[in-house]
């Protein structure tokens, strides 16, 4: 009997042992492959400081009556072309934020004011300059990765209707096409944005901007 209960416990010690053999190999397999799966997906060096390097442009419009959007489209238009050749003569995204940070974002208001009282219009405008969650964005030439950006807000009365929103600096909205790398981009950022539009790359970069942020 005590020889039998030996072998017994003998015996399960050992297919505990493969049991356990097998779970620790298959746990590393799983490891080894979770690895690969990073290396492969994981962006580039440089591509995660799109976040750093970019600022955004929101237009809010006071509601969603055709007008209230039309006046959103002509302040945008309007901020565009005023202020387009003053962000490209910006070499990085750090004097783009000091500029606005100063005088530029009154400046930036006036426009706005101006362009809604040559439609007849007498809403308030409201800007600022803030962070902000943005969904993944395709555009004609370019998209950008979701995720947290500094963004320049400009809000027409009480803000209310659909809202419109764009590259302010690198001033990528405010020419038909892109060519070359803009100042204030790495290679590997442009590249993000132009070729990268795997949705595998722009989730793992939205993972990354969710933990450090």
């Amino acid at each position: 009997m005590i020889r039998n209960q030996s072998t017994e416990e003998t015996t399960a010690r050992k297919k505990s042992g493969r049991k356990n053999g097998f779970a620790a190999g298959a746990a590393t397999a799983l490891l080894v492959l979770f690895a690969a799966l990073v290396l492969y997906v994981c962006p580039v060096a440089g591509e995660e400081a799109i976040y750093d390097d970019v600022i955004r442009l929101h237009v809010l419009a006071a509601s969603d009556e055709q007008g209230d959007q039309d006046d959103k489209l002509a302040v945008r238009d309007a901020i565009l072309c005023d202020f387009g050749e003053v962000f490209r003569g910006f070499s990085d995204r750090a004097a783009a934020e000091e500029a606005l940070r100063g005088d530029l974002l009154e400046s930036i208001r006036t426009c706005a004011l101006r362009t809604l009282s040559a439609r007849g219009k007498t809403e308030g405008v409201t800007v600022s300059l803030s962070y902000e969650e943005y969904p993944t964005r395709d555009y004609e030439t370019f998209s950008l990765p979701a995720g947290r950006y500094l963004s320049l807000r400009v809000v027409i009365g009480e803000g209310k209707g659909k809202n419109w929103w764009c590259v302010l600096f690198p001033p990528l909205c405010a020419a038909a096409s892109v060519e070359g790398v803009p100042l204030g981009l790495s290679d590997a950022e442009y590249r993000l944005m132009t070729e990268g539009k795997k949705s595998v790359r722009f989730k793992t970069l939205e993972l990354i901007s969710r933990w450090f942020s």
